[in-house]
């Protein structure tokens, strides 16, 4: 797949935590889906970024890798037209992030709101968890992009990319574009507890590759209208998180039906979330038969992921020679780091 200079350049990532769940797809996979078609993309794998929680298990790493570019070309990121990798196969992340170290000021990344939130219960805090915005930064800069698909709480994150873009320009000269946000419009997705963000630690969520029995079972446990107690109660849409989903996979008629049905208590929940859990196993049933296939062929996920890191290398050895070169270091070899 060749550079194409009129389309607009896209980088985003995603943590390898296995199969993607229901809040990946809506807040991004979708999103970058259609972005194929009219923009240059880099999709990556971030593994390196997993690593700053301390959390992880080293053992369930690969296949957690594996298993979400398996939900990255089940769900439609096609190899020919974006080209899909994992972090640490192109070292030139680490690398620009070191580099960039040198115009990042530590009261910028002290003042990030996630940074302030993980690092509040840790009585030892990792300089990683401090520096994670540097290798964003680096993810986003080392291939020149100009948008980024994000969710509103990663917009601090994006500006302050942007701000290591404008300082790095003025000291070593314009180089980088400054990447604006993509934002998506559904929002924030509220897990199936209907108070929290969709997460897979908090068990709030659903595999998007998840048979239509399990898909059933996660929405039965998902939380409606707390003052609808009996079937007659009259529901409020407006505050029910079932009601929001709907939104997410249905048409505009059937949205209305739902919402009246609703309000005049003509259905009740157990029936609501039947149709939404039958709604979302139909629109995935495309995306499970790409997985089964795929699955049997697993050397097929390791040459995708493979070539797309040979042709992210290419790239980020152009960049990361300029800003050596920029920046006084007049070393070449650059192909081995990147």
């Amino acid at each position: 797949m060749a550079d194409d200079p009129s389309r607009p350049r896209v980088f985003s990532g995603m943590q390898p935590s296995g199969e993607a769940h229901l809040g990946n797809y809506l807040g991004a996979l979708r999103q970058w889906v259609e972005l194929q078609e009219s923009h240059e993309c880099y999709f990556c794998i971030v593994d390196e970024h997993a690593v700053t929680g301390g959390d992880y298990a080293p053992a369930d790493f690969p296949s957690r890798v594996f298993d979400l570019a398996l939900s990255y070309l089940a769900v439609g990121l096609d190899p020919e037209r974006s080209t899909i990798f994992v972090q640490s196969d192109v070292p030139a992340h680490t690398a620009l992030a070191w580099l960039f170290n040198s115009v990042a000021a530590v009261g910028e990344l002290e003042r990030m709101t996630q940074f302030k939130d993980k690092s509040r219960s840790l009585e030892s805090v990792p300089a990683g968890l401090l520096n994670y915005p540097v290798l964003q930064a680096a993810d986003i800069l080392l291939y020149r992009a100009e948008w980024v698909p994000v969710g509103e709480d990663q917009l601090q994150h994006l500006e302050l990319s942007r701000e290591i873009a404008r300082r790095w320009n003025a000291r070593f000269g314009e180089f980088f574009p400054e990447p604006q946000p993509l934002i998506g419009g559904v929002g924030r997705i509220l897990g199936l507890d209907g108070g929290s963000k969709m997460s897979k630690s908090l068990g709030n969520t659903v595999g998007i590759l998840a048979g239509p029995e399990e898909v059933q079972a996660r929405v039965r446990t998902a939380v409606t209208d707390p003052q609808r107690i009996r079937r007659t109660d009259p529901g409020r849409p407006e505050v029910c998180n079932v009601f929001t989903l709907h939104g997410l996979f249905a048409a505009s008629d059937e949205v209305e039906d739902v919402a009246t049905r609703c309000r005049d208590a003509t259905r009740g929940c157990v029936d609501c979330k039947r149709i939404l859990s039958d709604r979302i196993s139909g629109h995935f049933g495309e995306a499970r038969e790409r997985a089964r296939e795929l699955s049997a062929r697993p050397g097929r996920i390791r040459e995708v992921l493979d070539a797309g890191a040979e042709r992210a290398r290419r790239e980020a050895a152009r960049t990361l020679g300029e800003v050596r070169e920029r920046m006084g270091m007049r070393w070449r070899g650059l192909e081995g780091l990147a």
